[in-house]
């Protein structure tokens, strides 16, 4: 498939280790998206709001060309808002990437998941976001066992809010649960020992490694 005519609006493109996640220290090929439809409290990539620059598929895959990694994350902003994002995940599958796309969970996913080698990552909003009462959360049921959810958590109202709906929905794929950037870590990975439950705690190992900056 050729989509030399199509474009999509970016924000950046960058190659860096993943820092979340099934894929965390993995060295990967990150493509943001420009724009997004929700506006979190604790957002860190607000510069992908509106900054963005249309590009077309052809420039995209020049760009990516030139980076010896097979594994992509396409990133936001929010990457379902892109009208060509589907078709652009079909080159990319074409082409033998692996590729894991991170949505909001705003937006309904049922159109991705005939694409059974794509990986899916899901951030469920909690209370503190202000931005929960935008989770879909019927994109639960269309998950596969290889996809991921994410809850960042900032305090103990939204460990309990994510325990519930994990309880209410049994996901069957990896549950990670990560602490706004600058809070502890050390309490939810013990409210998550004390209540044993069955996820991962992820510490965002780029900003670890590099502080909070743009294209790592």
């Amino acid at each position: 498939m050729i989509l030399i005519n199509y474009l999509m609006k970016i924000n950046e493109i960058f190659y860096s280790l993943q820092g979340e996640g099934k894929w965390a220290g993995l060295p990967n090929i990150f493509i943001r998206t420009s724009g997004c439809n929700l506006r979190c409290s604790f957002c860190d990539t607000k510069y992908a709001y509106e900054n963005g620059k249309e590009i077309s598929i052809e420039d995209i895959f020049s760009k990516i060309a030139k980076y010896d990694c097979k594994y992509v994350c396409i990133t936001g902003g929010e990457p379902l808002l892109q009208e060509n994002i589907i078709e652009f995940i079909e080159t990319l599958l074409e082409k033998n990437y692996y590729i894991i796309v991170e949505t909001n969970g705003s937006i309904n996913i049922e159109n991705l998941i005939k694409y059974k080698s794509l990986i899916i990552s899901i951030d469920i909003k909690c209370p503190s976001s202000n931005m929960d009462k935008k989770n879909k959360f019927e994109n639960i049921n269309f998950l596969k066992k290889e996809d991921q959810i994410k809850f960042v958590i900032k305090n103990k109202e939204d460990y309990i809010y994510a325990k519930k709906i994990i309880r209410k929905y049994k996901p069957t794929c990896d549950i990670f649960f990560q602490p706004v950037w600058g809070e502890n870590p050390k309490k939810i990975a013990e409210w998550i020992i004390k209540d044993r439950l069955n996820v991962k705690l992820s510490l965002q190992l780029h900003k670890i490694l590099w502080g909070v900056e743009k294209g790592v």
